[in-house]
């Protein structure tokens, strides 16, 4: 099955690019993969929520937005090369602006890596960082990166 239909029988439309907001691009191939840069929870070009996890966001409401990240990279792979030319997730990395004594940053990055998981199966299961931060660009609370292989 192609991923683009797994997309389209999990109900799942990925949404147009985040435009960078700084000297970047949204992501690079170089050989067999693509590196993302770290994208943001944006939806139709705004900032879904600002606010650190653990004070006025809410480890449930991180764990959205850290999905929406990765719809987000996922679109940005798409947009590059097609979805369909992914092989498997090679590597996750999630940073989570965190308040003071928040250390559930695991949980919150798990929305990303069910996504992952999701679209593409036993080819979704990949290597992970979950990081607490002081700040995201921007005031986000999450911010993700994603490495794929290409087949």
């Amino acid at each position: 099955m192609a991923w683009t239909d797994r997309l389209a029988g999990l109900g799942i439309t990925l949404p147009p690019v985040a435009a960078p907001v700084a000297a970047y691009v949204p992501a690079v191939r170089t050989g067999s993969h693509v590196y993302t840069s770290g994208q943001l929870p944006f939806v139709d070009g705004r900032l879904a929520a600002t606010g650190k996890v653990g004070a006025e966001i809410s480890p449930d409401e991180a764990k959205a937005l850290a999905r929406t990240c990765a719809l987000n990279a996922l679109a940005a792979v798409h947009v590059l090369v097609g979805i369909d030319s992914v092989l498997r997730v090679v590597k996750l990395v999630g940073f989570v602006a965190s308040a003071d004594g928040f250390t559930g940053q695991p949980g919150v990055i798990n929305g990303a890596s069910d996504l992952m998981r999701e679209v593409f199966g036993e080819s979704g299961q990949h290597a992970r960082s979950a990081v607490g931060v002081a700040e995201l660009p921007l005031g986000a609370p999450v911010e993700l990166e994603l490495i794929v292989e290409l087949s």
